[in-house]
Formats: structure tokens, sequence, C-alpha cells
């Protein structure tokens, strides 16, 4: 895990072999003061573990190695901290028989024992970390006696690619350096776009780059923290000017090449513009022909509607009048087919022959009548009636 700034120096992988060499002989010459047996009893990250030293247990932090944080509640797992932690767990498994050897100071202000741990073949599990790339050499105040190894441990990594010096790895800096510089290559390499979504999508991609990478040169420019200390070594410090400069110059590309593509955006866009507002006045008038022209034949249809309606009723009227005509050249032809009126022969007018009436008798009547009778008053005489 990081221990704090304050208490340990980054050192650079410098030493050479023969350094270790002695001070693997200086170790067999520890007298007892300085050291202690143990036996593991659990692990808790990747340069701490716990183990029953003398009868009681103690926190033992390893000397001179320091591992990606995995515990601390304040910060997030850091990369390949667990790799780390699985890796010491495999180193010493529970109940593994270990040799703590002291440097100047014994405890750290977390009360914690600061001990090189050997295993039970005599390998310093510190520079065993170290060699498998996945923690950074570093001295805690006065302690360190067992830097030089651990130092070339992780010389062997970096010169290996192991671990935190591996640019596949994705949460390492090498790799997070080789992703930018990608990133900015891809960005500042765009052809020109077709379009002003093109151009606004390649945009997008490559201002996403830039923010990128500028987080990663800030970090770098910063400086190694306590917090990223572990990733931060992968680094020499000319590996990491020279990072700089090439990432400061992509990304002054990529810059340019974002300014080029807001004006080929600007330039498409109005271009776009154009032709949409082209395309659509193209189909406004293509409508209006097109209603124009429905227009024009409808009345044409109308017009030949009416005709032929004006044309059908002087053909019913033709057609009535030849009709009567017909029918009054066959009536006249019936009245001239029809025989004479007869007429018959004058006739004498009829004179009735003269009434004499009946000459009246004494008694008021007339004699000889035979007809109806009115009664006079009196009833003694009549009228014929």
């Amino acid at each position: 895990m990081v221990a704090s700034a304050a208490k340990f120096s980054v050192r650079r992988p410098l030493l050479a072999m023969g350094v270790a060499a002695g001070l693997v002989v200086g170790l067999a010459a520890c007298t007892d003061e300085n050291s202690d047996a143990g036996t593991v009893v659990r692990i808790t990250d990747g340069d701490t573990l716990v183990a029953s030293v003398n009868g009681a247990e103690q926190t033992i932090r390893l000397l001179n190695i320091d591992t990606p944080e995995t515990k601390d509640p304040t910060k997030p797992v850091q990369c390949l901290g667990p790799e780390a932690t699985d890796f010491l767990t495999g180193l010493l498994p529970v109940g593994s028989d270990i040799k703590l050897v002291y440097d100047v100071e014994r405890t750290d202000k977390y009360q914690r024992t600061l001990a090189a741990v050997f295993t039970s073949d005599d390998k310093l599990v510190s520079a065993e970390i170290a060699r498998a790339g996945l923690g950074s050499a570093v001295s805690f105040g006065k302690n360190s006696k067992f830097l030089p190894p651990v130092e070339e441990a992780e010389a062997e990594a970096k010169a290996a690619g192991l671990g935190l010096h591996d640019a596949e790895v994705e949460c390492t800096l090498p790799a997070q350096l080789e992703a930018a510089n990608a990133a900015l290559a891809a960005a500042a390499g765009v052809g020109d776009p077709s379009t002003a979504a093109a151009a606004g999508a390649a945009i997008t991609v490559s201002a996403a780059a830039i923010a990128g990478a500028k987080t990663l040169l800030a970090m770098l420019k910063a400086g190694a923290n306590d917090a990223d200390v572990v990733r931060w070594v992968a680094l020499t410090d000319a590996e990491l000017a020279g990072y700089v400069t090439a990432l400061s110059d992509n990304i002054r590309k990529a810059e340019t090449q974002v300014g080029t593509l807001e004006g080929t955006k600007t330039s498409l866009a109005a271009a776009e513009k154009a032709a949409a507002e082209k395309a659509e006045a193209e189909k406004a008038a293509a409508e209006a022909a097109a209603a124009a022209e429905a227009e024009r034949v409808a009345a044409e249809r109308a017009a030949a509607e009416a005709a032929a309606q004006v044309e059908a009723q002087v053909a019913a009227q033709a057609e009535a009048q030849r009709i009567a005509a017909e029918a009054a050249a066959a009536e006249a032809e019936r009245i001239r087919n029809l025989p004479p009126v007869y007429v018959p022969p004058a006739l004498d007018p009829y004179v009735p022959p003269a009434v004499q009436p009946p000459a009246q008798d004494s008694g008021g009547g007339y004699p000889g009548y035979t007809g109806p009778r009115c009664y006079l008053p009196g009833g003694k005489s009549y009228r014929p009636c």
C-alpha cells in the first residue's frame, strides 16, 4: 500500500548486481538482536501482513517496497493492487515460516513493525514483489539497508515490461501514455470529413482525446505524489521528460487538427444548409408545378365534361324534336288517310201541328178533355194542366 511521502522517497533503479550480492552476504551475518522468526497469520495487502512473532501477532510492513493501495477507504483500489495482494498471498501462504530482519527504525507511526521479510528459502519478499512488477522500491526514513536488491529487482521487471511497467495493462502509466498518444495521433490524422455531422463527430472524439491527454500531462508535470507514487516510478526522469515533450507536441497537433475540423464543419454546414434550402425550393417549385398541372387537368376535365353535357343536351333536344316531328308527320299522315267525314242530307224543319184547345163546357170544363185537370177555387171548374 502507499505510504506517506514524508516518510519515504522514490529511488530509481541505479544499482548493479554486485551491490545486491554484497547485501546477501551481509544478511548471512545478521545477529539475533536485529532479526526474528515468525509464522504468517494472514495477508493484509500487497506489502503488509500479520505474523506470529515470539508468541504475539504483529502487523508487519515490508521494508523498501510499496504496492498499490487496496485498503484505504478514502481511495479507490489502485492499479494492480489486488494482483499485488494475490502475489504476496501466493508467496507467503498462511502458516509459512518467515524471517524478519530489522533496520534502523523498527516501527512506523501506525505502530506497525518495519522489517525485511525472508522466505524459508531466504528470498527477500520485497525484491520478489518488485521483480514481478507489482511494487516500487522506496526507503522509509533511515531504513535503506534492503533498498539495493529491491531496486535491482524493479529494474528487471521494467526491462521485462512486467506489472506496472506493462504497456498492455490498461491502468499502468506506460499503457495510459501509449493510449493517450495513440488517441492524439488518431485525432491529428483524421481525414477530410464529407459532412458536417462527420466533422462534428471527429471534433468530439478529438476533444475527448485532448482532454484525457491534458489530464495525464498535468499529472506528469506535477510530479509524483503519495497517492500515485507506485505507478509513477515506472518511468525514469529522462523518460518522463521525453513523454511530457511528446505528449505536449501531440496535443498541439491534435488541437490544430480540431481547429481545421471546426472550419471544415462550418463550411460543410453552410454548404449543407444551402443545398437543403435549394432542395426545399426545388421541392416547393415541383409541388407548385404539380398543383398547377393538376388544376389544369381538372379544368380541362371539367370543360370536357361540360361540353359533353351540352352536347348531350343538344343531342337529346334534337332527338326529341325528331321524335316530335316524326309523330306530327305520322299524325298528319293518319289524318290524311282518314275517310271523308259523313255529312247527312239536310232535312226540312219539323213543324208540329197546331193544337186547338177544346171548347169549354158550361160547367167550366173542357168537353172531350181527358188530360190532367187543375181545379180552380171552389172546385167547380178546372183548366187543363
